[in-house]
């Protein structure tokens, strides 16, 4: 039900000619500073300003490959992940980088991939986050056919990788 909301949010936008487009930039008061805002993908992390964070965090991640060896493929593949994050947050500047990192390991297919960029008040116009009930960030939503099966909040309880297992074997 959420996918289904989330396309036709997509096709509202597209048929309005893109109100929102990707990786917005706002100047957030509250923060005093420059945020992305809205939906992104990984050009809006890996390009201009927000760039420097998440290389360096990227970069230094050693994923646990021994953990993600058992994670099922065929779970995997029917996965689909939303990721509320602020890039004024600084464990989401942590978790989000090494989240990347973990699922590009896995080989995820990032169509299915959702990520939505929040100000300080975790609101973000012309998104579904304020159905998300979102109180911390980064909030990591795993979905199987369009129903949740588990949430990463803020920070792991174990590691990424573990988690991430954790919530696959549930389901």
């Amino acid at each position: 039900m959420k996918k289904i909301l989330l396309i036709i949010l997509i096709l509202i936008a597209f048929l309005n000619g893109f109100s929102q487009e990707l990786n917005s930039v706002i100047f957030d008061e509250k923060a005093n500073q420059e945020i992305l805002y809205g939906f992104c993908n990984i050009e809006g992390f890996t390009s201009g300003t927000f760039n420097e964070w998440f290389q360096t965090e990227y970069d230094n991640y050693i994923v646990d490959t021994e953990t993600l060896s058992l994670i099922n493929q065929e779970a995997l593949d029917s996965l689909e992940i939303t990721i509320v994050l602020g890039t004024w947050c600084s464990d989401s500047r942590r978790e989000f980088p090494r989240f990347y990192k973990i699922l590009e390991h896995l080989n995820y297919m990032f169509d299915d991939l959702t990520i939505i960029a929040v100000n300080r008040t975790k609101e973000a116009e012309n998104t579904p986050v304020y159905k998300l009930t979102i109180e911390l960030v980064p909030t990591i939503i795993f979905y199987k056919q369009g129903t949740e099966i588990g949430r990463i909040i803020e920070s792991p309880v174990f590691s990424l990788e573990k988690d991430i297992q954790e919530i696959l074997l549930k389901k």
